[in-house]
This record gives C-alpha cells, structure tokens and sequence, in this order.
C-alpha cells in the first residue's frame, strides 16, 4: 500500500460548497440554540472544515423573539457597553433588550461563539436573524433545519 496516496484534503475558497439553513427559535433556550448556530456557520458540521477557511454554511434565524431563557435571566443576565464618555459604562437587562431588538440577543450570543478575528467577523455576515416568521431570504430557498438532529 503506498502511504503517499492518503493526502489531507484542506477546503479553500474555490471549493467549500455552502447552503442557506433556516432555523427556527421558537421555544429554544439561547445557549443552546446560539452554540448550534455557531457550529453551523463555523462549517464544523461538514467532512470538509479547515479551521481558516469559511466553509460554513449561511443561516438564517426566525422567531427570535420567541427565545426562551432559563431561571431567572431575563431579570439578572446584563448586557454591558461602553459610551466612550467618562462613567459612560451603561447595562441592559435581557428583558429590555428583548422589548427593544430581540434579534441582537440572538446576535450577541452567536458572535460571542465565534473566533475573535477577521475569520469571525466574516463568519458572522452569514447570520441573519428575523424576528417573526417572515424573512427576507426566499430567493435564496433556504432548507430548514432541526435543531434536534445535529449534537
């Protein structure tokens, strides 16, 4: 048997072969629903990832505003930014920010379970996050996906 045959195959630009995948939130809790997404658009759910390569998959995320949070987050988890001014530190609620953009909750979770680099920031182009059933990506014929199905 030659041993020179078995090459590592190394996914490039040219070659990843990407889809559109519905997910629907209604009902999932965040962690949970975010760390799929983050798998899904990372492309480690294919034969073919490479850790530089955007081999991922684009997805598309409905209902976010009827994510479910457990305990008692929606009162305690914080949201933290920054205005820039001296004692410009400001925090949101997870309830506020649910009443006033549910999708950056979605958002924040899936790009907080990505790289810290110029891969994550073009990793994370690839979400798009809907509040309600409709969205805008119809041409794109986006195959929905289970949740439930991938570990």
């Amino acid at each position: 048997m030659d041993t020179l045959s078995y090459k590592t195959i190394s996914a490039n630009k040219s070659t990843v072969v990407k889809e559109w995948l519905l997910v629907d939130a209604e009902g999932e809790t965040l962690g949970r629903l975010s760390s799929k997404v983050a798998n899904l658009l990372r492309g480690k759910h294919k034969p073919s990832f490479t850790p530089h390569v955007d081999c991922g998959d684009n997805v598309v995320v409905i209902n976010a505003e009827k994510i479910s949070l457990s305990g008692n987050k929606w009162a305690d988890k914080t949201y933290q930014r920054y205005t820039g001014y001296p004692g410009g530190q400001r925090f949101t609620s997870a309830k506020e920010l649910l009443d006033k953009n549910p999708a950056s909750i979605i958002e924040k979770a899936v790009k907080g379970m990505l790289p810290k680099n110029k891969l994550g920031a073009e990793l994370f182009r690839n979400l798009k996050v809907y509040t309600g059933s409709e969205h805008g990506q119809e041409a794109q014929k986006p195959t929905a996906v289970n949740l439930k199905d991938i570990k």
